[in-house]
């Protein structure tokens, strides 16, 4: 099976950020993943590795978690897919009832619903551009996102995104945006009468190598967009469920946004959906005739099979009490990250937040290694031998396994990362 699945790939198929000239190269030999169990995953060869990255940073309580699978199954036997549109159904009001529950006492109490992390985001882009113009805010048409961020690549959420190699041919084609470094440039921006939005990954941000904001920067940000009448726009889809230690990244600054954007973890990891939080005044603004309604929506909208999945989520985290037992891990994941770091000149530093983190790699003068050389994707296929699956930000090498890994996976985790260093670049 293992040769035909290779060789119908090459042929046909097309990988995202993929060099696809090297992919489809006779010598290269993909990973074909078949089976997962917890926080592991399976090839077609019977190779078993952790999954480092939570399978691009969605999977939560592991892979084949029976409460999970359970719900999918009741819900297949039902019905898979209804639309959204002129129909609803009881997961949806249930999954948004639980969601708005998170944020108890406030106004975040709205839930549109997509299908990934980019559509989420494109929805609230749309959502704060619709309300000023037809809520006497019609100078309001600009956003602000931060240095060197990733929010998405649908055209909109590409027109946001900070990262030149992936956007820089795209950003003219979306919205204005100007981009900052930090909130003291946003206070000395001129204009900000124009600004609709700012947008921002809370407390990390992912794509960037994980650089991690500092302490009280997300509840100093919220303070003067609510003086400055501007909307902030949270996109936790990668810092959302758990990943930091508490449920949303916002509330450990006690931060209620304008704007939440979910997806990822939404589903446990299971399925492609995604949430758009909003305030319930922002709601109001498009009450009215058919000319405020909000005319946006996916045929997947508020899949049934997602919904279903999203609950049982969310009861695994209260069955299993996921976030308080997190906890530990978080620390021990710090000391092990220290000690890799105490003991390798290749290290130049890490960072965490939460169960995220970054292992960034340099020369041992502390100069960067040179772009060409691709050492952070070099270490990660070495990992491989050793058991370990993840992916390298440039050289920064990304630890972000699902939240149910436990002491002694995140041991052999950091062991793995270890060995496919020294493998790579040699000794200390």
């Amino acid at each position: 099976m293992s040769r035909q699945a290779i060789s119908d790939d090459k042929e046909f198929c097309w990988h995202p950020f993929t060099r696809q000239s090297e992919w489809t190269a006779a010598e290269h030999e993909p990973l074909m993943l078949v089976r997962g169990e917890g926080v592991w995953l399976e090839d077609t060869e019977g190779n078993r590795y952790i999954d480092g990255n939570a399978s691009i940073w969605t999977n939560v309580h592991g892979h084949n978690h029976p409460a999970i699978n359970t719900a999918i199954k009741q819900q297949l036997d039902q019905v898979a897919h209804t639309s959204y549109l002129g129909f609803a159904h009881p997961k949806a009001g249930e999954l948004a009832r639980k969601l708005a529950g998170f944020f108890e006492g406030t106004e975040l109490k709205r839930t549109f619903f997509s299908d990934d992390g980019s559509t989420a985001i494109e929805c609230a882009l749309k959502m704060a551009i619709q309300y000023r113009l037809q809520n006497q805010e019609e100078e309001r048409t600009e956003f602000v996102a931060f240095i060197n961020c990733y929010h998405g690549d649908t055209m909109g959420a590409a027109s946001l995104g900070g990262v030149d190699a992936f956007f820089s041919r795209f950003r003219k084609f979306g919205f204005p945006v100007r981009f900052v470094t930090s909130v003291e440039e946003l206070k000395a921006l001129e204009g900000l009468e124009r600004v609709a939005g700012v947008v921002i990954e809370p407390m990390v941000q992912g794509v960037n190598q994980i650089h991690v904001w500092p302490e009280s920067m997300l509840r100093e940000l919220r303070d003067f967009t609510e003086e400055q009448g501007i909307f902030l726009i949270l996109d936790e889809v990668m810092t959302g469920f758990g990943r930091t230690g508490k449920m949303f990244a916002c509330q450990h600054d006690g931060v209620v946004p304008d704007f939440l954007c979910l997806a990822k973890g939404l589903t446990g990891g299971y399925l492609p959906m995604a949430a758009t939080m909003v305030r319930e005044s922002i709601y109001e603004g498009f009450l009215g005739g058919a000319e405020r309604a909000f005319y946006y929506g996916h045929s997947y909208t508020a899949s049934q099979l997602g919904c279903a999945a999203a609950l049982a989520s969310l009861e695994v985290f209260e069955q299993e009490r996921t976030l308080e037992i997190l906890q530990p891990k978080i620390s021990l994941l710090q000391e092990a990250l220290q000690e890799l770091k105490q003991g390798s000149a290749w290290v130049w530093d890490v960072r965490q937040c939460g169960l995220v983190a970054g292992i960034e790699l340099r020369q041992q003068d502390g100069l960067p290694f040179e772009p060409a050389e691709r050492v952070g994707e070099k270490v990660c296929v070495a990992a491989r031998k050793h058991g370990l699956l993840t992916r390298a930000i440039l050289d920064t090498i990304v630890v972000m396994p699902p939240l149910a890994i436990n002491e002694d996976e995140i041991k052999l985790m950091l062991k793995a990362i270890e060995a496919a260093i020294t493998d790579e670049l040699g000794e200390k």
